[in-house]
Order: structure tokens, then sequence, then C-alpha cells
């Protein structure tokens, strides 16, 4: 059975997108989009997660650090009306802290710290594992 989900990683600059493999237990850093528009970057993932068979889009939503909701939360729900007219199913998941952690680990693994794209990859690819983790205990 095919469970392949888009994992992104919304951003005012950059968005990071990741996927998971045909088994839904793995994720993996995609690429990193510099949409010049809402309807561009919706247009793109909807191509995306077509091309990869994807049969939803795990949604980080930015929250604050109590839980509540900013601005930034309010585009990316914006933006989850606009995959779901395109015929997306959406899943929000919660990316309080993702890329802070995906800076830490890639500082630990070495190489460039802070190079364009790979942050937002990184943490891209962080919270969809976090999803597919909770899905996989949850089917336990």
């Amino acid at each position: 059975m095919n469970k392949v989900y888009l994992g992104v990683d919304w951003g005012r600059r950059r968005v990071g997108v990741a996927v998971s493999d045909e088994l839904g237990r793995m994720a993996h850093p995609l690429s990193t989009l510099e949409p010049k528009s809402l309807a561009g970057l919706v247009q793109t993932l909807a191509d995306l997660a077509r091309e990869r068979g994807a049969s939803a889009v795990v949604l980080g939503l930015p929250k604050n650090m109590n839980g509540t909701e900013g601005e930034s939360a309010a585009a990316v729900r914006r933006l989850a009306e606009d995959l779901e007219i395109a015929g997306l199913k959406v899943i929000f998941w919660d990316e309080r802290l993702s890329s802070w952690e995906a800076e830490s680990r890639l500082r630990e693994g070495g190489g460039p710290r802070r190079s364009k794209g790979r942050v937002d990859r990184a943490a891209a690819a962080l919270l969809l594992q976090a999803f597919l983790d909770k899905e996989r205990a949850d089917n336990l």
C-alpha cells in the first residue's frame, strides 16, 4: 500500500519540502522552493505531490511556544486552503522548533552550517519524520 507523504516547512522566503518512502516510514529531504507567489507555490506542491504519488501533504503549522497561533500560522492556513482546492489532502503538524533542531543537527554533522535552503529541507524532513513516527506508533 502506497503511503507517500510530502512534508512542507513553510517560510516567508523559502519552503522546505521532504518526501517519505512508499511505506510511509522514512522521510527524506527533497528540495527547497523559493516561490514568487502563493499560486505558484500551490502549483509546484501539487505537481510534486502528483509526481511522487503522495496521498497527503503534511504541512508544518508554526505555533508560538505557548501553543497559540500567530501571523505565520495564518499564512500557512491560507496555503492549506489553496492546496485543498487543488485537490490535495492536508494534515497540519506542529512544527515548533523544527528549524532550530534541523540547524542543530546539521551543525553537529559538520559541513556548511547555513547553506541556502539546506536547513529548510532538513526541517521539512524532521517534521515529516515526526508525523510518520506518530502514525506508526498509533497503528501498532
